[in-house]
């Protein structure tokens, strides 16, 4: 089947691709003509695992999707057109649109007829009627020669089908997803989108060698449903996540206080099959492009109907208080940090990724630079973006962690990378002029590093 894919963002490029590896004829449109040079050449301009794997595996099989800048040549090609533009946050907490008020405008004026335009944007609740009326006016703008002043007769659709992608598994995600969300207002577009995705859900197509499919996973749960329904599934899902981590981050608090170890707290809580434990892990909060706006999004949404999203704000909150616990933490153990030399290792806001937006080493950097101290960074791969998106920021960056910990009175720990958790702490230690450790994700053991000879503080356990 022919796809249209507007945007090569994480989502769009990730999409397109895999789209692509499942045999459908694919064509992607950006205005970045960088981005575009690169991809045509067989490279990806941003750090995904297995992306550039996988757009490899569709050339060899004669699927590359077609890459380019012209909006013609890319909608047209569409019996589906996936928007996948960027809907950054605002100032106030709402998404910005202006990136899904142009796509749907180029849509309507270039569309085949009877395309389905598919939202995979994260869009507020409600934003299929506004982008369908966006394509009627772009469709008014179509006004040619042979039209004279009368609107083209194309007839169209609009759908949601939201991303559940993670940063640094999105080729898994993708794959092999929990679930696939169509949402859509007649049974005809339903049933064109299952077929689009039929090999997805069947499962009927042979798993890359780098991305296995997982023992037990056969097909794939298809959930149906309206468009408003779906465009609220995904601002729900986002929003639980959040709150499980701010959950765990705020029982890990209360254990500071009585002395208990929220390790062991969410393994014994995070076993009931009600709970389950994934995303029960306290440290330094979450981070990213999505948590924190789906989060304000939502609080937005619901504060234009009169509603107080308590819970949701709560988790917000509380999120962005643990950035500040890991000054207070410092400043407990070191009592002044002026003058002091500390290192975070990892700058990414996740593992696996190079993604900058929203990174908790960010505020922790900012705030110890602000307090005198002298600040150095480690980070497998987002050491360059971090330079070029924040020049001001006052960092000595290190590619090697043994050569950062020389001199040290103080390290933390702010992402979980494996090269980060498996460090050889003995030589750390002798390198170090100081020996406090600030495990801001929990992944050292107290006990091992405290007979090592560290100051250890984890973050709910034993911390005071």
């Amino acid at each position: 089947m022919k796809v249209s894919v507007i945007g090569t963002g994480y989502v769009g490029l990730v999409t397109a691709t895999c789209f692509a590896f499942l045999g459908h004829d694919v064509a992607c449109l950006d205005i970045n003509e960088k981005r575009i040079d690169l991809l045509n050449s067989g490279k990806v301009p941003i750090y995904e695992p297995n992306l550039e794997e996988l757009l490899a595996i569709c050339k060899q099989n004669g699927k590359y999707p077609v890459f380019s800048t012209n909006a013609s040549e890319v909608i047209s090609h569409g019996e589906f057109i996936f928007i996948a533009v960027g809907t950054p946050p605002l100032p106030n907490g709402e998404p910005n649109l202006s990136y899904l008020e142009s796509a749907a405008l180029s849509i309507g004026q270039y569309m085949q007829d009877d395309a389905i335009v598919i939202n995979k944007s994260t869009v507020p609740v409600g934003s299929g009627n506004w982008v369908a009326m966006l394509v009627q006016n772009g469709l008014k703008q179509r006004v040619s020669a042979q039209s004279g002043n009368t609107i083209p007769k194309i007839k169209f659709s609009v759908a949601s089908n939201p991303e559940f992608l993670r940063e640094g598994s999105a080729i898994s995600d993708s794959l092999y997803p929990d679930r696939i969300v169509l949402g859509c207002d007649s049974k005809q577009d339903t049933l064109r989108l299952k077929n689009l995705y039929n090999e997805l859900t069947e499962q009927v197509f042979k798993a890359p060698d780098f991305c296995p499919r997982p023992k037990n996973y056969s097909k794939v749960e298809l959930i149906t449903t309206d468009i408003t329904s779906a465009e609220m599934i995904k601002y729900s899902a986002n929003s639980f996540l959040a709150l499980k981590i701010s959950f765990a981050n705020q029982i890990a608090n209360i254990c500071d206080y009585v002395g208990a170890d929220v390790n062991e707290v969410m393994r014994g809580i995070g076993a009931d099959t009600r709970i389950g434990a994934k995303f029960l892990n306290a440290g330094i909060g979450w981070g990213g492009s999505c948590f924190g706006k789906d989060v304000d999004a939502l609080i937005s949404i619901a504060n234009d109907y009169g509603y107080d999203p308590e819970i949701l704000k709560a988790a917000r909150d509380v999120n962005y208080k643990q950035r500040d616990l890991v000054i207070k933490r410092l400043q407990e153990k070191l009592k002044i940090l002026k003058g002091k030399k500390i290192g975070l290792l990892g700058l990414a806001f996740k593992p696996n990724t190079d993604d900058m937006r929203d990174a908790p080493a960010l505020d922790i950097a900012s705030a110890l630079i602000k307090a005198g101290a002298q600040v150095s960074a480690c980070d497998p791969i987002a050491i360059e973006h971090c330079r070029h998106e924040n020049p001001d920021l006052n960092l000595e960056y290190f590619e090697d962690p043994y050569l950062m910990a020389s001199g040290l009175d103080a390290l933390v720990l702010v992402t979980e990378w494996k090269e980060y958790t498996n460090l050889d702490m003995q030589k750390i230690l002798n390198l170090m002029s100081g020996n406090l450790f600030v495990d801001g994700r929990n992944q050292y053991s107290p006990n091992q590093l405290t007979q090592l000879g560290f100051n250890y503080v984890g973050m709910g356990r034993h911390a005071r």
